[in-house]
């Protein structure tokens, strides 16, 4: 009687815990599936009218756009150089702040302080610090140099560079701070009696222990690279000067022309490239983090 009242009260805790879960569950197939099912839809096929299937032409079609091609390159060379920095800073930081030093919390603030600043707010400070005549070309004037068009030229993506790290690097240094807290001291204590350096606890046990966080800011910080399209547009509008022409460009641009098929195309390759890159990162997780783990 006994069992029999058990199974039934697990099964009325698994009926309830469903009840729970079913309206995300509806939410995520509503907003999220079927729309991209419909993306993958329009990607294979000539229009939404005739609505005929042409297998991969759309994507032929799509490495063959010249604009396609210089944003993906563009992107692709934004977050290999932004994100590795991101995390490799912040980290860093992350690192020295988890020593005594003088006014650590006043640094900590200053760091942080961009994640309440609105996106409005920091394009308009970009703007005054990089416009051609800003505050950075009179001081360059003033020491002598001449002035750079810093929205006009190849510096254009030094500028976003600066700005995302500047926007990203505070929150990924939290979230190291809090990691490399729950690091457990007494393996370090005996490192150090062993005679371990501070270089080798860090790389030989403090990373180890830092992985899954050190994976979850990579796709953080992989995400908020391809969020940049909103600082670049406010800074430069539509279409700016070619090494600031980012993916999102290409989509925002290509969904105003109506060009749906292009536009289903970039976003299901897109998708796939992301699926591939966070893959590779969980199976690298994986194989790093299984001896902290056991």
């Amino acid at each position: 009687m006994k069992k029999k009242n058990s199974q039934c009260g697990r099964r009325g805790e698994r009926v309830f815990s469903n009840v729970c879960v079913l309206p995300s569950f509806i939410g995520v197939l509503i907003f999220f599936l079927i729309p991209f099912c419909i993306v993958i839809y329009y990607s294979l096929i000539n229009n939404p009218i005739s609505a005929q299937f042409v297998g991969l032409d759309n994507f032929r079609r799509l490495f063959q756009t010249v604009a396609f091609r210089k944003a993906a390159a563009n992107t692709a060379a934004f977050s290999l150089i932004s994100v590795p920095l991101a995390v490799i800073i912040s980290l860093w930081l992350a690192t020295l702040l988890e020593r005594n030093i003088p006014y650590k919390s006043v640094i900590r603030t200053f760091f942080l302080s961009p994640i309440m600043v609105p996106t409005a707010s920091v394009v308009l400070v970009w703007q005054v610090l990089f416009h051609n005549h800003g505050t950075i070309n009179q001081l360059l004037e003033t020491f002598g140099f001449s002035g750079v068009d810093w929205m006009k030229s190849s510096h254009g993506q030094l500028i976003i560079i600066v700005m995302f790290l500047w926007k990203n690097v505070g929150y990924n240094m939290i979230l190291f701070m809090s990691a490399l807290a729950a690091v457990p001291r007494d393996i370090l204590e005996v490192a150090e009696l062993e005679g371990a350096g501070k270089i080798y606890q860090f790389f030989h046990i403090k990373l180890r222990y830092l992985s899954p966080t050190l994976l979850f800011v990579l796709i953080l910080s992989m995400i908020n690279s391809f969020k940049i399209f909103r600082e670049v547009y406010l800074l430069t509008g539509d279409y700016p000067y070619d090494k600031m022409y980012m993916l999102q460009h290409f989509m925002n641009n290509t969904f105003n022309s109506l060009d749906y098929q292009k536009l289903s195309s970039a976003a299901v390759l897109f998708s796939l490239v992301m699926i591939v890159i966070i893959a590779i990162l969980l199976i690298a997780e994986e194989i790093f983090g299984k001896d902290v783990e056991s």
